[in-house]
């Protein structure tokens, strides 16, 4: 993360506690809380009004001029709710994300609104011991197109080993599913995350061809509400 956006980041967790910490701060943008004491002073000699010491925490006292979010209350329910289950249910990176994305709403939101964010009652425990570890590296091998070479134990606990194109990821409820070209069937397969066993980067990249992508996959198995676009251009 960029120093600058770390900086509005922090205005930003300010903006939506009480009373933030050093420490807090430091675990949720993953720096030293060094860093963040340096920060919170180079933020302060630049005037935003940060109020608060080292091991006793830091509040943000004036309010900043931004622009409120018209958010109907249906929206911010469902927003909570969304940013709820990916704490549950996704990885630490994507976690960390959807505070983030949380803090920067409330930061902005009219007082009145801000209140309906605090009393949202819709819940999404969480998955317990579900192995979001693999979440993380099947995201960045989608990212970068990275083949990997995956161990995988079947429903009939059998073990198999394969060459595998991570294509996308898709969540059932209480479930991940990976969405896969895979060399050994030369066709799409996909592997239940929880039962991934082993991961390997091969340290080779991937291009599908036409039949071979993401689209074609859905194309064929997705109704087309399930995939369209959320913002069409």
């Amino acid at each position: 993360m960029r120093r600058a956006d770390r900086l509005f980041q922090i205005v930003q967790f300010l903006r939506s506690r009480r009373l933030t910490t050093a420490q807090w701060l430091a675990e949720r943008l993953q720096v030293s809380v060094r860093t963040i004491y340096r920060d919170i002073q180079d933020l302060s000699l630049s005037g935003v009004p940060i109020e608060g010491e080292a091991g006793v925490g830091y509040v943000l006292r004036h309010t900043m001029d931004l622009p409120p979010l018209m958010f109907e209350r249906d929206e911010i329910e469902a927003l909570v709710t969304g940013a709820r289950m990916v704490k549950a249910w996704a990885d630490p990176e994507l976690m960390r994300a959807a505070e983030s994305a949380l803090a920067k709403i409330h930061s902005v939101l009219p007082a009145a609104l801000k209140d309906e964010l605090n009393r949202n009652r819709l819940f999404a425990p969480g998955g317990g011991h579900y192995p979001v570890h693999w979440i993380t590296r099947f995201r960045q091998a989608i990212r970068e197109r990275q083949k990997m070479w995956l161990t995988y134990r079947a429903e009939n606990n059998e073990l198999t080993e394969r060459c595998i194109w991570p294509l996308g990821l898709f969540f059932w409820g209480q479930v991940w599913t990976l969405c896969t070209w895979c060399e050994l069937r030369n066709d799409f397969r996909n592997f239940r995350v929880d039962r991934v066993v082993e991961l390997q980067n091969t340290g080779t990249t991937f291009t599908p061809e036409p039949g071979q992508r993401l689209e074609d996959y859905l194309a064929e198995h997705a109704p087309p509400e399930a995939v369209a676009p959320v913002f069409r251009s």
